[in-house]
């Protein structure tokens, strides 16, 4: 990563944390990927170089940076999913300055919209940063939209794991899916999807 783009990432993770401190409703909260979350994020991708990655969760776009600096290696493709158009325009601007706009796919709308509307094995890399009450609903469309040998991780299963306990639950009770939480910046989960998956 060049110097500026590191320099931007931690200027975004330094202002993120001094304006969360200040807000009182969480749903006003930045909440970014914690730096060494982001890392590793960036390290996987870079690892299974996908054509394309699909966030939800955009906030000011700072973990959105992360992830379409590690595709630059393969000329891949990031659609990033924000329902906030104040907080998708501020990550405009942010992406912008981090000079990954040109490979970025903004879409203000819904999560869950989102997903039904994904063609089936669409996706190998998804990245789950939203509202976490909302997952186990989402979990039927994220098994049929993510591809085989596929990868889903989520972020804040550590530092709020009673809102993901059914998620987590649901994850394990699901054929053909392995997952391992990594103790890592606010908790990680990793979720596989087996090669071979009889989703009937």
């Amino acid at each position: 990563m060049d110097k500026n783009r590191a320099g931007l990432l931690g200027r975004l993770w330094a202002e993120g944390r001094a304006f969360d401190a200040g807000q009182e409703d969480r749903l006003n909260r930045r909440r970014n990927l914690e730096p060494e979350s982001a890392q590793l994020l960036n390290l996987l991708v870079r690892s299974i170089s996908p054509s394309a990655v699909l966030e939800l969760g955009t906030s000011n776009g700072y973990s959105t940076v992360w992830i379409a600096d590690a595709l630059e290696a393969t000329d891949g493709h990031l659609v990033t999913v924000e329902c906030d158009e104040g907080r998708a325009a501020e990550a405009a601007r942010n992406l912008a300055a981090a000079k990954v706009a040109d490979r970025v796919e903004q879409r203000v709308d819904d999560a869950g919209r989102v997903l039904a509307s994904e063609a089936a094995e669409a996706w190998s890399v998804v990245f789950l940063d939203a509202e976490r009450p909302a997952y186990t609903s989402y979990w039927p469309d994220l098994c049929r939209i993510l591809a085989p040998g596929g990868l889903l991780v989520v972020d804040n299963c550590i530092s709020h794991a009673d809102q993901v306990v059914d998620f987590r639950a649901l994850v394990a009770a699901t054929p053909g899916y392995r997952s391992s939480l990594l103790p890592v910046g606010a908790g990680l989960l990793l979720i596989g999807k087996d090669r071979l998956v009889d989703e009937r």
